[in-house]
C-alpha cells in the first residue's frame, strides 16, 4: 500500500480548498517517530488562517492536511523509540509545521504522544489534546496562576475555556467568565464562580480587580480586559498577540504562545482523563470523507466543545 485516504488542501484558502482524496503516505518513522493509524482528529477551525499551515520558512507546503489533534493506533516505530510499541493506543498533537491527522495514518515525534487509557474514547482523547495542553500552558506557565489568585476568562464555553475553568478551580483560583447568556448553565457546570454575561452586563464592573485574565475567543483582545486586571498583572491571547501599548498604558504583562506539546504533559492528561477528572466537550463528530463539509461549519457552529472528524473505526 502505497497511498491512503486524506483531507487535503492545494491551495491556501478556507474550507472551499479541502479535497478527500488519495494522498501518499506519510513517510516512514526516522528516530524518535512513531506512526500512527488514526481513529479521529480534532478540528481547529482556525488552523486554516495560519501561516504555519500553509508554509514553513517561507517555503510553499502545499498540499497540506488539516488538524493536528489526534487518537489512534502506533503501527510502526523508528529508531530510539523504547516507550512504545506497534499496537499501542496513543494520542498527541502532531507540530503546526508538519501535515496533520485528517487521514488514515500520520507519522509523528514520539515525544508529541501519550498512552491513551483504555477508559477514554479515541474521540474524547483527540478533542481534549489541544484545548488541555493550552490552558494548562496558560495557567501554569505563563500565568503562574496559584491557589486564592482570580482569574477572568474572556469567551466561556469554548472548548479551551472549558478546561481553563476546570483547570484553574483545580489550582485553587477564583474564576469569572465572561459568556453569553445561552451558555451561562454550561460554563457554571464546569466551576466558573461568577459568570458574567457578554450580551447584559457591563464588562468592566468587576472589584476588585484580578491577577489574570485570558482572552480566549477572537483575534482582537478588548481594553476592558486589560482594566480588569490588576497593575503587574497578566494578559494571555490565545490567537493573536494583544496591543502591547494598551497593556503599557495599563501596567500589565501581554503574553501571546503557541503551544508546545510535550510527552510528560500528554501522560498527566491521560490520568486525568482517566480519573474523569475534566469535562470534555464535543460538539459533533463527521466521517473524513465529509471533512470539508465539518470545517465549513466552522463559522456557524451554536454548541460549544470541539468537532472531531472520525477515521476507521473510532472503537478499536
Amino acid at each position: 500500500m502505497s497511498t491512503m485516504m486524506a483531507l487535503r488542501a492545494h491551495q491556501r484558502g478556507g474550507p472551499e480548498t479541502l479535497v478527500y482524496e488519495e494522498s501518499p503516505l506519510p513517510t516512514r518513522p526516522g528516530e524518535g517517530e512513531v506512526t500512527v493509524a488514526v481513529r479521529a482528529a480534532a478540528i481547529t477551525f482556525d488552523e486554516l488562517t495560519w501561516p504555519e499551515t500553509w508554509e514553513v520558512d517561507g517555503v510553499d507546503r502545499t498540499p497540506v492536511i488539516p488538524s493536528h489533534e489526534f487518537s489512534g493506533v502506533v503501527t510502526e516505530i523508528g529508531a530510539d523509540v523504547d516507550d512504545l510499541a506497534v499496537g499501542d493506543a496513543v494520542f498527541g498533537l502532531v507540530p503546526f509545521d508538519r501535515d496533520g491527522a485528517a487521514a488514515e495514518f500520520v507519522t509523528v515525534p514520539s515525544s508529541s504522544v501519550a498512552h491513551k487509557p483504555a477508559s477514554v474514547s479515541h474521540v474524547t482523547a483527540a478533542a481534549a489534546v489541544l484545548p488541555a495542553l493550552t490552558a494548562w500552558e496558560a495557567l501554569v506557565d505563563h500565568a503562574g496562576l496559584q491557589s486564592g489568585q482570580r482569574l477572568l476568562i474572556h469567551g466561556g464555553a469554548g472548548s479551551v475555556s472549558s478546561f481553563l475553568i476546570q483547570w484553574a478551580k483545580t489550582l485553587g483560583a477564583y474564576v469569572a467568565v465572561s459568556a453569553p447568556s445561552r451558555h451561562v448553565e454550561i460554563v457554571r457546570r464546569l466551576g466558573a464562580d461568577h459568570v458574567i454575561v457578554a450580551d447584559q452586563e457591563a464588562m468592566t464592573d468587576q472589584t476588585p480587580p484580578f491577577d489574570a485574565a485570558i482572552n480566549a475567543v477572537g483575534a482582537d483582545t478588548p481594553e476592558w480586559l486589560f482594566a480588569a486586571v490588576r497593575r503587574g498583572g497578566v494578559v494571555i491571547s490565545l490567537q493573536e498577540p494583544a496591543d502591547a501599548a494598551m497593556a503599557d498604558r495599563h501596567g500589565v504583562r501581554a503574553i501571546f504562545f503557541v503551544v508546545t506539546p510535550r510527552k510528560e504533559r500528554l501522560r498527566k492528561l491521560a490520568s486525568l482523563l482517566a480519573g474523569q477528572s475534566f469535562q470534555v466537550e464535543v460538539a459533533d463528530s463527521f466521517p473524513l470523507a465529509e471533512g470539508r463539509a465539518a470545517y465549513d461549519r466552522g463559522g456557524r457552529r451554536r454548541k460549544p466543545g470541539k468537532t472531531v472528524l472520525i477515521v476507521g473505526n473510532p472503537d478499536e
